[in-house]
C-alpha cells in the first residue's frame, strides 16, 4: 500500500465558527442540506434549509444544487461527531469573495503538496506538517511562501 495522500489543507483540524469557507453540495434532505469541506479534506457538514437564504424560500433548487461548489459560513463545529453547521444566508459579499481567493491559492498550493508526497511516496499529511503548515504560519498562506521559493529559493528557510 502507497502513501496517504489525502489531507486537509490547513493545520486546524477544523475551521473557526463564524469563517468562511467552501464547500460542495452532495445531497439536500428535507432540513437541510449536506456538503463537503473541501478544505478540510472533505469532512461533512450541514446546512439547515432555513440558513439557505433571507428571504422567503419558493424553490430550494434555485438556491442550492447538488454538486455546486460555494462558500458559507460556519456557525458551529461538533468534533466528537466530526460535524459542521453551516449557514448560506450569513456569508457576506466580501465574505465570500476572501474566501473564494484563499481556497484558489490553498488548491494550487494543495495540487503542488500532492505531486510532491506521491513523487516522493510519502504521506502527504506528514509533507504539511514538515513544510506546508509552517510556511502557512510564517507567510499567512503557503502560496506566498511558494511565490517566493520559485523567484529565490535561497531566501525562503523553512526552520
Amino acid at each position: 500500500m502507497g502513501p496517504n495522500l489525502e489531507c486537509r489543507m490547513y493545520e486546524a483540524k477544523y475551521p473557526e465558527i463564524d469563517t468562511a469557507v467552501m464547500v460542495q453540495v452532495k445531497s439536500i434532505g428535507e432540513i437541510c442540506a449536506y456538503v463537503s469541506l473541501l478544505e478540510y479534506n472533505n469532512a461533512e457538514g450541514m446546512i439547515l434549509l432555513s440558513e439557505l437564504s433571507r428571504r422567503r424560500i419558493r424553490s430550494i433548487n434555485s438556491l442550492i444544487k447538488v454538486g455546486r461548489t460555494e462558500p458559507v459560513m460556519v456557525l458551529s463545529v461538533d468534533p466528537d461527531k466530526d460535524y459542521v453547521n453551516l449557514s448560506k444566508r450569513r456569508v457576506a459579499e466580501e465574505d465570500a469573495k476572501a474566501c473564494e481567493d484563499r481556497y484558489n491559492k490553498s488548491k494550487l498550493v494543495h495540487s503542488i503538496m500532492w505531486h510532491v508526497a506521491e513523487t516522493m511516496a510519502i504521506h502527504l499529511e506528514d509533507l504539511y506538517i514538515q513544510v506546508g503548515w509552517p510556511v502557512y504560519r510564517k507567510y499567512g498562506h503557503a502560496f506566498e511562501g511558494f511565490k517566493l521559493i520559485v523567484k529565490d529559493p535561497d531566501s525562503v528557510l523553512i526552520s
